[in-house]
């Protein structure tokens, strides 16, 4: 596997004083035509993150419009998303509505921030947003006992499959957490089935994952992509996995296809990556250094 990178596609100036840095968590859309929604995370001058938006031509691969002002912000103090929304990927449920999972981070007073998944509902034409249900979708449990992370849902098989990730520990022998890839199923999209660690992790080696997104290939292979830092004090990096039925997963970091540049803009992390096809080809929006500060660039599957 590799992927060629095409381009820096989306280079963040400050939008409002929602959006002032960032564009964190690119996650592509299908608007109409060649033309991509991309919604994405951004900062305030506080670092609590909201959501804002862009529109990608893929025929010509530049952005043809900004969003001026943020589409949904971060919650009211007393709130799961407190701190921030960090998005996911986009399903269909039952019900035939739009949803984007999400992550809604909180910082309790003189405690460790924390996160828990919540569920927003994005209207047909993709020109707002609402958290629905208005509360937790998926929270701590005997399962996962200390925080959740980045959710990516799908329906396959006549269940709904999700991959999210589930802190183990803030602090491991080496000094980096333990975040790891879980598995959950359920029937209807609402009620919950959790299964456990889904993606092997290894101290010094993959230990703190986060952001994946699965594609099934017209074998029903399934391939998976995630950042993921090594807990020796790497920056994230991208890594791949593999499984013939969801559950079980190799990981496969040699065959990702794709890593930071020497210089720029991506030389000292990649990460956030997001998967989707175009007339006949497979392309990936990632973010780069400094967790998305800079936007987003499109690189493109070459083999």
């Amino acid at each position: 596997m590799r992927w060629k990178k095409i381009k820096h596609i989306y280079k963040f100036s400050p939008i409002c004083e929602k959006l002032i840095s960032h564009a964190s968590n690119p996650l592509p859309v299908h608007k109409e035509g060649s033309v991509y929604r991309v919604f994405f995370s951004g900062r305030d001058s506080g670092n609590k993150s909201s959501i804002g938006f862009v529109d990608l031509d893929m025929e010509s691969l530049e952005v043809v419009n900004v969003n001026s002002d943020s589409l949904i912000n971060f919650g009211a103090e007393d709130s799961f998303y407190s701190h921030g929304i960090s998005i996911g990927n986009f399903y269909k449920g039952l019900d035939g509505e739009n949803y984007i999972p999400f992550m809604g981070w909180q910082i309790p007073e003189g405690k460790h921030w924390r996160g828990d998944i919540g569920r927003l509902k994005l209207s047909k034409d993709l020109s707002s947003l609402s958290v629905s249900p208005d509360e937790v979708f998926i929270g701590i449990d005997d399962e996962d006992l200390v925080s959740l992370s980045y959710p990516f849902v799908m329906c396959h098989e006549e269940l709904f499959k999700m991959w999210y990730g589930s802190t183990i520990s803030w602090d491991s022998e080496n000094g980096e957490m333990i975040h790891v890839i879980k598995y959950a199923t359920s029937k209807d999209g609402e009620n919950w089935d959790k299964h456990g660690v889904a993606i092997p992790f290894k101290l010094g080696e993959a230990q703190a994952f986060s952001r994946p997104w699965v594609k099934i290939d017209n074998k029903g292979l399934l391939h998976m992509w995630y950042s993921y830092r090594s807990g020796s004090g790497e920056l994230y990096r991208l890594g791949y996995a593999k499984s013939i039925d969801g559950i079980n997963w190799v990981r496969e970091h040699q065959n990702v296809g794709i890593t930071v540049s020497k210089t720029g803009w991506d030389s000292d992390m990649i990460c956030y990556p997001a998967i989707f096809d175009y007339k006949d080809k497979t392309y990936m929006l990632y973010n780069g250094n400094s967790f998305g500060r800079d936007g987003f660039g499109i690189a493109v599957l070459d083999s």
